[in-house]
C-alpha cells in the first residue's frame, strides 16, 4: 500500500474545530528558521492578498446591528452567550449550516450562512467581543483524529471560546447547562479533556492554516506556500503549519528542506505525530530506514490504543479497496470505543463496496443512534433511505 501523508488542517466533521499545539520550543535560531523557506521557488502572485487579521473579524453593519438589537448591554454574559448561540443557528435568523471548506471572515460566514469549524467560532468571537464579553479562544486536547480529502488524510483537533464572567472568574459557561464555555461539539462537551487558553495569535495562524491546506488539497501549491509561511509567521512557534509546509516540500520535490523543516516542527511540538510521521516516510525514500523504523515503532506504540488511528488505517485500505481489511480496522476502533459513530458510517460504506446491504443498514442506524448534529442526521437517513431502495431493487 502507498504510503499516504497526513498534514493538519483545522477543518472536520460538523461543528469539531481543529488546533495542534503544543510548544516546547526549538533549537532553531531565528537566522536558521528564515532558511526554511522557499520564496523564491515559490513566488507570490501579484493579484494575491492574505486576509488582515482585521479583515478575519471584522464585523459590517448588520452584524453591528444585530449585537446592538439582541445582544443587549443589560444583559447578563450567560444570557448573551446563549441568545448568540440560539441565533446562529436557528432558522428564522443566521440558521448557519456546515461546510468543511468555508474557510472564511467572520463577516463571509455571516452572510454565506455556510461555516467549518475555524470560521464559525471566529465569527462567534467577533460577536462576542462586540457585545462586550470577555471571550478567549481554549485549546481543548482531543485524540488525533483524520478524515480524508481526495489523496490527503487531514488530522483535525478542536477549539471553543471561554466567557469570563467578570464578577466572579471562577464562573465557567457550557452551551447547555449552567456555566458559560461556548462549544460547538456535544461530544467534546461530555467529555473531560484537558484544556488550555491559547492567544488570537494562534487562531490567526490556525486560518491561514485552514487556507492553506485546502490550497494543497486543490494542487495550488504557490498560494499554499503564501498561507503557510504566514501562519508560521503568525505564531513562530505553531508546528503544525511548520509541519504542512514541510509537506508541501515534500510534495515539490524539496526533499532537504522537507526534512529539515519536520525536523523543526517536531522540535517545537514532540506531540506532533502527523509530522514525525511523514518524516519517517520521506526518511524511508531517502533509505534512512533504521531512523525510519524507529520513528514508526514509537508511534505504533502511542497510537495503537487510539480507536481513530485504527479509523485512519481502514479509510486507507477502503480508499484502496481493499475492503476485507478495512472492515477489520473498523471493527477494532469499534472495539477500542463503541460511540463514535464516525465508526460506523465508516464501516457501512464499505459494506456497501462489498455489496452486504443489511450489514450497511445496520451500521447506519447505529451511526444515527449515536449522532447528536443535525446536519449529520439528515446526510445519514439519506444514505439509509439509498440502501432501502437498493434492497428493494
Amino acid at each position: 500500500m502507498k504510503p499516504a501523508f497526513i498534514f493538519t488542517l483545522l477543518l472536520s466533521f460538523p461543528l469539531l474545530l481543529s488546533c495542534q499545539n503544543s510548544n516546547d520550543g526549538s533549537n532553531y535560531s531565528q537566522m536558521m528558521v528564515n532558511t526554511l523557506y522557499l520564496d523564491q521557488k515559490f513566488t507570490k502572485p501579484v493579484s494575491f492578498q492574505i486576509e488582515s487579521e482585521e479583515e478575519i473579524f471584522m464585523l459590517d453593519r448588520e452584524m453591528i446591528a444585530l449585537v446592538d438589537e439582541k445582544l443587549k448591554s443589560s444583559y447578563s454574559p450567560k444570557k448573551k452567550a446563549t441568545l448568540l448561540l440560539e441565533h446562529i443557528f436557528s432558522q428564522d435568523n443566521i440558521a448557519l449550516s456546515y461546510q468543511s471548506n468555508a474557510n472564511i471572515t467572520a463577516r463571509e460566514a455571516f452572510h454565506s450562512q455556510t461555516a467549518n469549524c475555524m470560521s464559525l467560532t471566529i465569527m462567534a468571537y467577533a460577536l462576542a467581543k462586540k457585545a462586550g464579553l470577555h471571550v478567549v479562544f481554549q485549546q481543548v486536547d482531543v485524540p488525533e483524529y483524520w478524515v480524508r480529502n481526495g489523496e490527503h488524510n487531514l488530522l483535525t483537533g478542536h477549539i471553543n471560546l471561554l466567557v469570563k464572567i467578570k464578577d466572579n472568574r471562577n464562573k465557567i459557561l457550557f452551551y447547555g447547562s449552567n456555566t458559560l464555555q461556548i462549544d460547538f461539539d456535544p461530544y467534546v462537551v461530555k467529555e473531560s479533556f484537558s484544556k488550555k487558553i491559547i492567544n488570537k495569535n494562534t487562531v490567526l495562524a490556525i486560518f491561514y492554516n485552514n487556507k492553506g491546506g485546502q490550497a494543497l488539497v486543490d494542487k495550488n501549491y504557490t498560494i499554499a506556500y503564501q498561507y503557510f509561511k504566514a501562519a508560521t509567521q503568525a505564531d513562530k512557534l505553531f508546528s503544525s503549519a511548520w509541519g504542512n509546509l514541510a509537506v508541501l516540500y515534500k510534495l515539490t520535490s524539496n526533499y532537504q528542506i522537507a526534512e529539515l523543516t519536520y525536523r523543526h516542527a517536531i522540535a517545537l511540538d514532540r506531540g506532533n505525530y502527523t509530522a514525525l510521521a511523514n518524516l519517517a516516510i520521506l526518511l524511508r525514500k531517502n533509505l534512512a530506514i533504521v531512523e525510519a523504523e524507529s520513528i514508526e515503532q514509537k508511534l505504533q506504540a502511542k497510537r495503537n490504543k487510539n480507536p481513530y488511528y485504527h479509523a485512519l488505517l481502514a479509510d486507507e485500505a477502503y480508499f484502496n479497496h481493499n475492503y476485507q481489511q478495512a472492515v477489520m480496522h473498523y471493527k477494532k476502533a469499534i472495539k477500542l470505543n463503541n460511540k463514535i459513530h464516525e465508526l460506523y458510517f465508516g464501516l457501512a460504506k464499505v459494506y456497501y463496496q462489498m455489496n452486504r446491504i443489511s450489514a450497511a443498514k445496520k451500521a447506519i442506524k447505529m451511526a444515527l443512534r449515536l449522532n447528536k448534529v443535525k446536519f449529520t442526521e439528515r446526510q445519514y437517513i439519506a444514505k439509509l433511505n439509498f440502501l432501502n431502495t437498493e434492497q428493494l431493487n
